[in-house]
Order: structure tokens, then sequence, then C-alpha cells
């Protein structure tokens, strides 16, 4: 078995913060609100609270995405707009919003996002964090078709493509919240 599908090592990680001249709880209010993640992801356009109090632990969020064909472009990902469902299992106002990316079946996957946030001089420290510890579903399927090798590069390139979504992210954070 190889080492990115063994039993307790994770598949993928990346994180990464900035500064932002505003209070945790300003920056707070503005990533724990999923709907609005159209003005900052690079994948989710946005999307709409499904199930239980927007922003509230238990609550479900139906996310509208889209990626480009230039995404490692040689592996059979998906191309154009797709919808996931997430649960955020973690909300604390002015401290942490942490979602899990659902299955098919409404089933918690290892596929964990984040965002928290702490004071620091001249704003808040955000850290926007993504751990994918076991296969999601669609990634199992995605791995099915792949041999050793290309399985390797999938997870070495995907590493590369979530580092430079996440610092985006936190970039076009940094812009929305500043510039009002």
């Amino acid at each position: 078995m190889t080492r990115y599908l063994s039993d307790g090592v994770t598949t993928f990680q990346v994180e990464t913060e900035i500064i932002v001249a505003a209070s945790p709880y300003q920056v707070y209010a503005v990533v724990s609100d999923l709907a609005r993640s159209g003005e900052w992801s690079v994948e989710c356009r946005g999307g709409r609270w499904v199930e239980g109090t927007p922003g509230s632990v238990g609550a479900i969020f139906r996310g509208d995405n889209e990626r480009g064909r230039e995404t490692v472009a040689w592996a059979p990902v998906i191309r154009g707009p797709w919808q996931t469902e997430a649960e955020v299992v973690e909300a604390v106002p002015g401290k942490v919003f942490r979602w899990v990316i659902l299955d098919s079946a409404r089933r918690r996957q290892e596929s964990v996002w984040s965002f928290e946030v702490e004071a620091v001089a001249g704003g808040t420290r955000l850290i926007h964090h993504y751990r994918l510890g076991r296969l999601t579903e669609g990634l199992s399927k995605i791995f099915s078709g792949l041999s050793e090798p290309d399985r390797e590069r999938f997870v070495e390139e995907w590493n590369a493509k979530l580092a430079e979504d996440v610092q985006a992210t936190v970039k076009r954070v940094k812009r929305v919240i500043e510039n009002g």
C-alpha cells in the first residue's frame, strides 16, 4: 500500500497565513459566510445553506464549484461546474471556522477546510488550512484508474495546486475585507 493510502497518513495538507487589517471578529464574519466564498475562492463560486442555522455547527452548505481544464490537465478530475456539500464542524466567532466535505450519502469525509483567526499587532492573522486524510469518494474513483507512478505524481501536483489555491484565497479575503 502506498504512503498516501496508509492508515493515519495525510494525503493532502496545505496551510498559509496573511495579516488582515481588521479585528478577528470582522475577519471571522466574512470567512464564515460561505455563501460569499465566490468573492475569494479559486474554485467555489458561492452556494447556499441547505440545512441548519447558517454558519453554525451542524449546518450544511451546498457549494457551487468550477474548475478549468488546465488544472492538473493530464489527470481525470472534474472539469467545469460541480457541487459539493459541507458540514460545519467548528464555529467559534473570532477564533476558528471549520467544515468537512460530505460524501453522496452525507457522511463526513476526511476532507477538512478551516479558517483560523487571531489578533496580532496591526490586525488579524488569518490562517487558511486544508487537510485530507483518507481519500474522498471522488478521489477514490480517480485513484482507481491511475497507475502507481501516476498516483504519486497526482499527489505531488495536487498538493502544489492546493498550496497555490489557499495562498490566492487569503490574498483575496484580505482584499475583500480591507477594501470594503
